[in-house]
This record gives C-alpha cells, sequence and structure tokens, in this order.
C-alpha cells in the first residue's frame, strides 16, 4: 500500500462557527483569525494505492459554483485536485473508488465537473463512489439546518450516471486493512476510514477532528448537528489515540499540520502530542 497526501487549495471559514461555543481567547491561541474572524483551512484529501485499486477519500469543494458562492469562503492557494493527483503520477480517470467521508460541499465538490455545454459529468468517469444509505437519505432529503451544505448538483448526478455503491457490512472498497469508523455527531453516518499502513493504524478524520485544534473534547464546531454526541465519539476515538502510540490523526482541514499523535495532560484532558508531515511515517 502507498499513501498520497492530495491538497485541493484553502478556504476560510468563521472561527466562531469552526469552535462552537469555545471563546476566542482560547481558540486563536490555537488558530489565528484574520481581521474578520475568519481562519484558513484546507481541504486536505488521501489517495491509497492498493494493488489495482486507487482510492481517493473525498475530494474537496470543487470548480462548478459561481463566484458569489465562492466568494463566501475566499478560495486561495496553488493546489488544485487535479494537479496533486497529477503530482502523484495520476490522472482522474485512473481513480477507481471515490470514498466520500459524508456529502457536504467541501467533501465531496470535486465530484462532479460542468462541461463546456453546460452539462454535469463525473470528475472519476471509471471509479465507483461509496456512500452510506442512511447519509445518502439524510443528504438527498436535508434537514433546513444542513440544506445549505448538501448540494444537489454535487450529489445526484453520482446515481444519475450509475456510479453510486452503498457500504455495508459486505459491501465496501477493495482496500486491504480497510475499516470504517461511523459518527453521528457532526451529520448523520459520517464514515471515517482507518487504514493499517505499516505499522501504524490512520484514521481519516474528516470533521471529527478537522485540526489538530479540535483535540479538547469541547471544541466543537458550531455546524455539528448533535455537539454532545460528537464530544462521545471523539472521547471514544482518543482513548484508542492515547492507548497505542502508532495511532495517527490525519486531518482534513488543518492548513499547517497534516498527522498528529495525541496524548493525556495531567488532568486526563487529550491535546496533541506531536504533529508530522504523512511522508515522515516512510
Amino acid at each position: 500500500m502507498k499513501l498520497h497526501v492530495i491538497n485541493t487549495g484553502l478556504f476560510k471559514l468563521d472561527g466562531g462557527a469552526m469552535f462552537g461555543v469555545v471563546p476566542k481567547t482560547m481558540w486563536s491561541k490555537l488558530v489565528i483569525p484574520d481581521e474578520n474572524n475568519m481562519c484558513t483551512w484546507a481541504m486536505r484529501c488521501l489517495l491509497v494505492e492498493d494493488g489495482d485499486r486507487l482510492m481517493l477519500i473525498d475530494n474537496g469543494i470543487g470548480t462548478k459554483q459561481d463566484a458569489k458562492f465562492f466568494s463566501h469562503y475566499y478560495l486561495h492557494g496553488s493546489d488544485t485536485l487535479t494537479n496533486s493527483l497529477k503530482e502523484a503520477g495520476f490522472s482522474p480517470a485512473d481513480i477507481t473508488d471515490v470514498f466520500l467521508t459524508h456529502l457536504h460541499f467541501d467533501h465531496c465538490g470535486g465530484s462532479v465537473n460542468i462541461n463546456s455545454a453546460g452539462k454535469a459529468e463525473m470528475a472519476f468517469p471509471n471509479a465507483i463512489y461509496w456512500s452510506n444509505q442512511s447519509h445518502w437519505d439524510w443528504a438527498t432529503m436535508p434537514n433546513p439546518r444542513e440544506k445549505a451544505s448538501f448540494l444537489k448538483e454535487n450529489i445526484l448526478p453520482i446515481q444519475e450516471n450509475g456510479q453510486l455503491q452503498m457500504v455495508t457490512d459486505t459491501n465496501r472498497p477493495a482496500i486491504s486493512g480497510l475499516d470504517i469508523i461511523t459518527v453521528n455527531g457532526h451529520t448523520e453516518k459520517q464514515m471515517l476510514p482507518l487504514l493499517s499502513y505499516k505499522d501504524y493504524q490512520i484514521l481519516f478524520c474528516a470533521d471529527l477532528f478537522p485540526s489538530y485544534a479540535h483535540l479538547p473534547l469541547p471544541f466543537v464546531m458550531g455546524y455539528d448537528t448533535r455537539p454532545l454526541l460528537t464530544m462521545a465519539e471523539k472521547q471514544e476515538v482518543l482513548e484508542r489515540a492515547t492507548n497505542n502510540p502508532n495511532f495517527v490523526l490525519f486531518y482534513e482541514h488543518d492548513a499547517q499540520n497534516e498527522c498528529g499523535t495525541v496524548k493525556k495532560n495531567e488532568k486526563g484532558g487529550y491535546l496533541s502530542n506531536t504533529v508530522f508531515s504523512l511522508s515522515e511515517l516512510g
């Protein structure tokens, strides 16, 4: 197995929204906001090369929304999904599996493109796109709280083009050593891939831990639909991480830190132990 970091660009979100009820005086020591209280976040994806399978985990915000939509998120940086794949030695046509942790626009927007004729076309024409039935139903019949995050143009063409499959106990990507942790605090049935890689367990954190700054239990995004459940889910994962020095968190949204390990402080709270790039694992 080989792992490749796929950077798709940077965007900005309100710091208060990203840390919920945590006071700015606390979170701003970890993530520095600009004059408008906006903080920079990554949209970092992971490419898993395993035998004849090439699985992309999430795919960023995409390019098909209009200028007004993108103006809310201050897209910046030189990285793009296509260029990052090319740097890894691949093209979109090489991808066999697209694993979607959940269907919020900053995680699945790169799934579908709009061609010169204004028609939707699949960004990964030869890939199976993986979701799960509960989350798919949640996203395609959205609640008022999340409706603005579930964009039908990112989602429905996957099914319409016959490329959608649902993860079940017996149906999942054919990647060796792949486990899936399902969590429900951020959104219904978010799926976090857990990869056995060399001597490590690497958890693609998606929006359970958007960044290393979200390790403390109360540091929960205002976007989460069930924040108390998020705290319980975080604690369960963090216990696993502190009990296993080779348990690595891969941060999708941390603009500075790709990966990290966790430790407990003297009061039993959780905090970052080390941060490093994925390439440092060899």
